[in-house]
């Protein structure tokens, strides 16, 4: 046996959520373009969990369904309120909270089918609500209930800024909950299903790939993009800036990826998204700054950008915190990894890999005097 560091091109199982093929991002065989262009986060949920888009009546069912569920439980929103909130990383709160909504479910350890569908309505409808609760309580303000009548993109922005947002602002962050939906074979998501191939519940599988996520080598790539466009400062100063760090041999957050050769699909819809966005807002500079510095890093490296680049600033002009970013690609991760928990409650088998060796061999105990 010989190891493959990463696990980087190994086919570790069968899945028909969604496929990355020849650059192309399909989700249960619809490509991404067409969903980004199309779709609302709804149906792509809908299509993740049930392998179909929703016809009208099942929509109207599904929407009130998530709708109906984002209330949080008191006890969780008062247990957020107990953190030191000026000093706790968001993610850690929303991985803390959500084990926490288990124990306020009555069908936490059920693992029945119909159960478990119900407990992923639940979690996808509550992770926004956390998000949105733990950044306005560090803030000093009060939490906002969702209203039942907004679509989910539009709560989200809703209950975090404290008014409901322009047709424009709920267009870019559909787009980008959309994009982010699902993605094949990803850490958290192999994380997640590692996790409840055990038969471990819902909660425990959701709340592992939130700790996955949380390493910047995943989830953090867009908050240290803002927060190298922050250091830059000035458009004229973004190609001295990126050549000192090639210079010092500093990876550049957001550009390229491992599994695309010519370049993520989902790159392009925030990259216009964040055109117009950050020309709305007044943070023109930030989107003139990423074509500066992805026209330089494509010509010195060939590298393109990625989807986290463009969302960066596109987050940042929506009014999101730049440590926010990172949670609120668990609102939309999540649908995924949901999608592939049922999955592999479906067919399950118990995920244990072999280690290749290579420590110390043939070695013989030796009392504690003869050490």
């Amino acid at each position: 046996m010989t190891a493959t560091k990463g696990l980087e091109g190994i086919i570790a199982t069968q899945s028909s959520i969604s496929s990355i093929i020849d650059d192309q991002l399909t989700y249960v065989g619809y490509d991404i373009d067409d969903l980004a262009e199309n779709s609302s986060f709804e149906e792509v949920i809908y299509l993740l969990w049930n392998q179909k888009l929703p016809n009208e009546q099942e929509l109207k069912s599904f929407k009130e369904d998530l709708a109906s569920n984002m209330e949080l439980p008191n006890e969780v929103i008062d247990h957020l309120k107990s953190y030191d909130l000026s000093t706790v990383h968001p993610m850690a709160a929303l991985r803390t909270a959500v084990s926490m909504l288990g124990l306020y479910d009555s069908e936490a350890d059920e693992m029945e089918e119909g159960a478990n569908k119900r407990k992923a309505v639940r979690l996808q409808a509550k992770i926004p609500t956390i998000v949105t609760a733990f950044a306005r309580l560090r803030k000093g303000q009060d939490p906002i209930s969702p209203k039942k009548e907004l679509s989910f993109a539009a709560n989200f922005l809703y209950m975090l800024n404290g008014k409901e947002p322009e047709d424009i602002e709920v267009e870019a962050f559909n787009k980008a909950l959309v994009l982010h939906a699902d993605h094949e074979l990803n850490a958290s998501t192999f994380t997640a299903r590692v996790c409840v191939a055990t038969l471990s519940d819902v909660y425990s599988g959701v709340t592992a790939a939130i700790g996955a996520l949380k390493g910047p080598l995943h989830g953090g790539a867009n908050e240290r993009v803002m927060k190298m466009l922050t250091e830059i400062g000035e458009v004229d100063n973004a190609v001295p800036y990126i050549k000192e760090k090639l210079a010092n041999k500093e990876k550049i957050m957001g550009m390229g990826h491992r599994v695309y050769q010519k370049g993520d699909p989902r790159a392009k819809f925030l990259k216009e998204m964040s055109k117009e966005l950050t020309k709305l807002t007044g943070h023109s500079k930030y989107y003139e700054m990423s074509i500066k510095i992805e026209d330089y890093i494509k010509e010195e490296k060939g590298l393109p950008a990625n989807v986290d680049f463009y969302s960066a600033s596109v987050y940042h002009s929506l009014g999101v915190d730049h440590d926010l970013f990172t949670p609120i690609f668990a609102v939309s991760r999540v649908s995924g990894w949901l999608a592939h928990i049922l999955e592999q409650y479906d067919n399950n088998r118990l995920i244990r890999p072999r280690a290749e060796y290579v420590g110390p061999k043939g070695q013989t105990y030796k009392s504690l005097d003869q050490r």
